[in-house]
């Protein structure tokens, strides 16, 4: 019989899997996982994360995931050689290192005669596909969504999939943080009862809750998103059309619209979009380097600000609203590359996704597309009380301060001597370094 071989990725699921779907179409099936040399400036959390999620598709396939460790333009043509497959089924991905590492696998197998074949994407439309008219990319979020919708597909029916037991030629799995379990659902059966508990009692109310930090208002499916242990289409059908989840489609559009952007301008990873914003003035010197020091051990002396960082140094994830907290923070108050604080979020985020995380850094920076304006400035005190009014989020993640009322948590330094000792005053002044950000914004704007 045939042997194909399934090249997981981003697609660590059994249930609505198209190149899963397409390899048994062609063949007897080798689930391979390639560990990437690259993987190791992944963050632990999501290397955690990605090989227990591994050992739960593992386990669903009966034991015959094969790992194999390499470069994957050597360890593919050498696998499929070894197990006789003329072809590999995989789903496309869009990141620039992505694109060039498939390329590479592609030219690769070709001189093997061995196929390459695209058959899924980790997204509801593939990246390019929704343009305007013109056949230009859209350069704003709602008319790429009102044509995104358009293009929406339906769920596959999944036909019976043949495994090769292979088993023998895998390396094992690597040792996992056991912590990873307790924190998060791990493997499709648990994703899905997550879902399921978290929809029936949050969804309805996704508009409003998903910004306060201290309940459970966000589905955190994110790390489950990012590594296609459900897919976007296969939630997208348990959508209707209440407010909440309206908007939560829409913030499945916002994840496809930032990849469509940098599959059209892969350069965006680390460069701002809007080039006129080049010359806006950043600090990089040794004080820069210092202050954004403290700003990542979360000792800034802003409660909401040190809450979101400490909440991802320990867990690897941080709630959306406080993000966006953070990244103004860094970026407008200590006047700071918004490139140091995406980098400093993809080295410790469980659900780190480059077109996401970078874009989404782009937006508070007022450099991407659809950029929130630069002189939208958050106040980290005013958003704290806004969204955390009983301090619940905060006494969570900085026992420094947990004995303070709900008056007085939000801005510690102005009970003055009575102030905790352990915890340290704001390194800045926010409204000094607002007016700062807009004199620099100056010589971008000429206002």
């Amino acid at each position: 019989m045939t042997i194909t071989i399934w090249w997981i990725r981003r697609d660590m699921r059994l249930e609505d899997n198209r190149a899963l779907q397409s390899a048994a179409a062609a063949g007897s099936v080798v689930p391979l996982f390639v560990i990437d040399p690259t993987f190791a400036s992944a963050s632990d959390a999501r290397r955690a994360y990605m090989f227990a999620t591994l050992r739960s598709l593992n386990e669903a396939t009966g034991g015959v995931v094969v790992l194999r460790s390499g470069k994957p333009d050597e360890v593919l043509p050498a696998f499929a050689a070894l197990v006789g497959a003329s072809s590999v089924h995989m789903a496309a991905d869009f990141s620039p290192y992505g694109r060039k590492r498939d390329e590479k696998v592609r030219v690769a197998l070709e001189q093997s005669r061995i196929e390459l074949v695209s058959a899924d994407t980790p997204y509801a439309v593939r990246p390019g596909t929704v343009v305007k008219d013109d056949g230009t990319p859209l350069k704003v979020f709602t008319p790429f969504y009102k044509r995104w919708l358009g293009f929406l597909p339906e769920q596959i029916a999944d036909a019976k999939v043949r495994f090769e037991d292979r088993r023998e030629l895998s390396e094992g799995f690597p040792d996992i943080d056991s912590d990873v379990h307790a924190r998060w659902p791990i493997g499709e059966d648990a994703v899905w009862a997550r879902w399921t508990q978290w929809s029936a009692s949050q969804l309805q109310g996704y508009n409003d809750n998903r910004n306060i930090p201290s309940i459970d208002g966000t589905s955190q499916l994110s790390a489950p998103l990012r590594f296609g242990v459900l897919h976007p289409r296969q939630l997208l059908q348990h959508l209707g059309s209440s407010e909440g989840e309206d908007h939560f489609r829409r913030e499945l559009a916002w994840r496809e619209f930032y990849a469509d952007v940098l599959f059209h301008q892969p350069e965006t990873t680390w460069v701002n979009l809007q080039t006129k914003m080049n010359v806006l003035p950043v600090d990089t010197d040794a004080a820069a380097k210092a202050r954004f020091a403290q700003f990542c051990e979360g000792n800034t002396g802003y409660p909401i600000v040190d809450a979101g960082i400490r909440q991802m140094l320990q867990t690897g994830w941080m709630h959306n609203r406080v993000r966006m907290i953070v990244a103004s923070f860094l970026v407008k108050d200590l006047h700071v590359p918004w490139q140091w604080g995406a980098k400093f979020f993809m080295d410790h985020l469980i659900d780190g996704d480059i077109a996401s995380n970078n874009h989404g850094w782009q937006w508070t920076a007022g450099t991407g597309t659809d950029a929130a304006p630069f002189f939208r400035v958050f106040n980290p005190t005013s958003q704290s009380e806004k969204f955390d009014p009983t301090g619940e989020y905060l006494r969570q993640w900085i026992p420094e301060i947990a004995d303070l009322d709900n008056s007085a948590i939000h801005a510690p330094w102005e009970l003055g001597l009575l102030a905790p000792p352990a915890y340290p005053a704001p390194m800045v002044d926010h409204a000094n370094e607002r007016l700062e950000a807009l004199s620099r914004y100056k010589s971008v704007s000429g206002k």
